[in-house]
């Protein structure tokens, strides 16, 4: 009896010993996203930096493009793995954001996750990495508001630096010296005064021609068509003094409503079926005429010929010069710059909706014609820029540096700081936020000076590219940085550590700070998956 009740009051065994958490599921897809985001970041590792590598890109309809752009080969990628196609998407954002160091954004994830692969081998938990890594960036973008240099846009040789810095990473970068200029003067010629902040880069219209190098591109303070003038019985190629309408309806015979037949047997219901649609259009042309105007834009249409031989004709008779079969999407952009309103129906023409100018005329630009217009009265804030190029592959990758470059002027107009390039910024964030994870505690430490570490791949990979040493140069930076020379880079041109603001290699804060504030978002996003839900 009482060997009874012993038994029943013996505790029962406990149960947490006889628990066991599969977690090898979790820590495989967590692996096999980590994995899939790097190969991404090492793919693009090699284009990064003035000395980095170009790719061509081959696509299943035969189009070829050579570039560097991170954001173009990324975009390209034919990505099935979703976490790859974060890092897609986040140079992507960076493309948005800056408009310059897509490339640098990839790299960076590629080695936080490298570390991250690290810390969760060693037993770090991913929320703790994930919270280390929130931290991390914040005090990273302090640390590079403390080395920024303030400037002002009235300091056009600065601006030119930037523009120079974001050009010699590119295919082009041996024509830095005339785009950088161009790019600068495009920009601060849209910048409006009564919104000094803000630059729409929609306000600058890159125009590409074949033919020449691109040592022909200019910089045209009016409007260039990439398209002749109407030749039609004879019509005008030239007009001073302009006067410019933007038209959007048809000068043609209108049509039914509705899809139908009329059967016309009797030859003087034709000719009087002529002779109405000769007076219609007609008439429609000497509304014009009246109106003063002598050339004429006119909108693309989809639903039947804009202009007819017999409206060109008369259009020739009356001295207008003609300009057809222009695109729906440039209408804002046309009308803003020659400060003028579309007319959508002829009862709307009349003279105060017609723009000015000096000159349009026909000009002869390498293989093909373009239309100018030249001296507009009044002219909204916008430019035009056209490239010119000896292939279609060396013009395509002009345009993409170029707007590059104009992003880079953005970056500066929004947000008017500059910092050090060459890798600077990286090793001083990383040696102080490795001091930083010293006065910390715990697993928070052991993260982040993981993850400070992780800063150190540009300037390692700067040196790679360049075919120096890396361990060596990014030694002998650390040193540099530890002797308080904080604006101490990579000079790949000299295979060197110099002091790099003295290099004109310098680039916009928000640059920098858009880089590592996203790569540690995505980084923080990748860490915390630890499934993979399909659904049908």
């Amino acid at each position: 009896m009482a060997a009874a009740a012993a038994a029943a009051a013996a505790p029962a065994p406990s149960r947490k010993t006889e628990t066991y958490t599969d977690t090898k599921r979790r820590d495989d897809v967590r692996g096999a996203n980590i994995a899939a985001a790097r190969a991404v970041s090492d793919a693009v590792r090699t284009s990064l930096g003035p000395r980095g590598m170009d790719k061509m890109i081959c696509s299943g309809d035969q189009e070829v493009i050579i570039t560097n752009d991170g954001a173009t080969i990324v975009s390209r990628m034919a990505l099935v793995q979703p976490a790859a196609r974060m890092l897609a998407e986040l140079s992507r954002s960076q493309d948005a954001a800056a408009g310059d160091g897509t490339t640098t954004v990839v790299v960076l994830a590629g080695s936080l996750l490298r570390r991250a692969q690290s810390l969760l081998s060693a037993g770090a938990h991913p929320t703790a990495a994930a919270d280390a890594l929130h931290r991390l960036s914040t005090r990273a973008v302090e640390i590079l508001h403390a080395m920024a240099i303030p400037i002002e846009l009235s300091d056009r040789e600065s601006l030119v630096k930037s523009a120079s810095t974001a050009l010699n990473s590119k295919v082009v970068s041996q024509y830095s010296t005339l785009l950088s200029p161009l790019a600068v003067d495009a920009a601060l010629s849209v910048v409006d005064p009564a919104h000094p902040d803000l630059l729409d880069l929609r306000d600058i219209r890159i125009v590409k021609k074949l033919g020449g190098t691109v040592d022909d591109t200019e910089l045209v303070r009016g409007l260039i068509f990439d398209k002749k003038a109407s030749h039609a019985a004879g019509g005008p190629t030239r007009m001073e003094n302009a006067k410019i309408a933007v038209i959007q309806f048809q000068i043609s015979p209108p049509k039914t409503d509705i899809e139908q037949s009329v059967i016309v047997s009797d030859y003087a219901q034709m000719d009087r079926i002529l002779r109405e649609e000769r007076n219609y259009i007609l008439g429609m042309v000497k509304k014009i005429r009246a109106a003063g105007c002598n050339v004429l834009l006119i909108q693309k249409s989809i639903l039947r010929d804009a202009v007819t031989e017999l409206s060109l004709h008369y259009l020739a008779k009356a001295k207008i010069l003609v300009v057809k079969d222009v695109e729906r999407d440039e209408i804002e952009f046309i009308t803003k710059t020659l400060n003028c309103l579309p007319i959508a129906n002829i009862e709307h023409f009349r003279t105060d909706k017609l723009g000015y100018a000096d000159l349009v005329e026909e000009v002869s630009v390498g293989e093909g014609k373009v239309v100018k217009i030249t001296g507009i009265k009044d002219m909204g804030r916008t430019a035009t820029v056209l490239v010119r190029g000896s292939n279609q592959l060396v013009i395509d990758e002009a345009e993409r540096s170029l707007h590059d470059a104009l992003c880079v002027i953005r970056c500066l107009v929004s947000k008017r700081f500059m910092i050090a390039g060459g890798g600077a910024p990286e090793i001083e964030m990383s040696m102080q936020l490795a001091a930083w994870a010293k006065e910390l505690q715990g697993m928070e430490s052991y993260c982040i000076k993981e993850f400070a570490e992780a800063l150190e791949v540009i300037p390692y990979t700067l040196a790679e590219n360049a075919g120096l040493n890396p361990i060596s140069i990014v030694t002998e930076l650390r040193n540099r940085h530890a002797r308080g020379e904080k604006n101490a880079g990579i000079n790949v041109r000299k295979g060197q550590i110099t002091n790099i603001l003295e290099e004109n290699v310098v680039q916009p804060l928000l640059v920098s700070t858009s880089a590592i504030t996203l790569a540690c978002e995505c980084v923080r996003m990748i860490l915390k998956i630890d499934d993979i839900v399909t659904v049908r």
